[in-house]
């Protein structure tokens, strides 16, 4: 474990010094030992090489930027700053870039404990929600945690172009929230499916939330992190 613990970091120091270039030089010391050692790295998180996006589909899937940025990935209790990172929130998919062999790859959505993108945004693996449509390989956006958990599942769905276009459908931006209290998923849909869930009483908190300017339909994130931070389900 130690040495693949030591290559997955030195891999991870490449990536965070190297990713102008994107491709390793054969005059880093630890290359040859690296090499040596892909089948360990490979294993430990990788998921196969990422597939690029159907060149028919206006638009991107990628959730934030399309860009690698610079992000924290958490695996087996370890976290990697200046990570380069995508997350394909079509596919659902984290996406990073291997210095030895060139290439975009996936990250095994299992062996996240966490990641933060470069706007400071916490994205985690839950499983528990596989009857939820969109679950996918269950990367959560993490809004707020206390005795409750406040989710957003961000996903692309695709709409038919119907004028004359080079393309043949376009990306579309959706976001749904849940709240997740002793292991269940909660969908929230509406200010009040949030107060019977937590079970708190909206006029106790109606002022405060007037004073914030907090109301879901407009700032759904504000309002949850308000009431989840507030709210002891003891």
């Amino acid at each position: 474990m130690r040495k693949i613990v030591f290559f997955l970091s030195s891999a991870f120091f490449f990536l965070s010094n190297g990713l102008s270039a994107q491709v390793a030089g054969e005059n880093l010391p630890y290359i040859p030992a690296y090499r040596e050692q892909i089948p360990y790295f490979q294993e430990l998180i990788t998921g196969g090489q990422y597939a690029e996006p159907s060149a028919l589909i206006k638009g991107d899937p990628f959730y934030y930027s399309r860009q690698f940025e610079r992000g924290t990935l958490r695996i087996n209790g370890i976290s990697y700053p200046e990570v380069p990172l995508v997350y394909d929130s079509y596919r659902d998919q984290l996406v990073t870039f291997h210095p030895i062999f060139n290439q975009k790859i996936l990250i095994k959505p299992e062996k996240i404990d966490g990641f933060s993108l470069s706007n400071g945004q916490l994205f985690r693996h839950f499983s528990g929600n596989e009857s939820y449509f969109r679950h996918g390989n269950g990367i959560y956006q993490v809004i707020s945690e206390g005795d409750a958990i406040a989710l957003a599942k961000h996903f692309k769905t695709t709409k038919e172009i119907r004028e004359l276009s080079r393309f043949d459908e376009e990306y579309q931006d959706k976001v749904e929230y849940f709240l997740l209290v002793s292991g269940r998923f909660y969908p929230v849909k509406k200010a009040s499916d949030a107060f019977r869930i937590l079970g708190v009483e909206p006029k106790e908190v109606k002022k405060e939330l007037k004073a914030k300017n907090l109301r879901f339909k407009e700032k759904p994130e504000g309002f949850l992190d308000f009431l989840v931070a507030r709210t002891s389900l003891d």
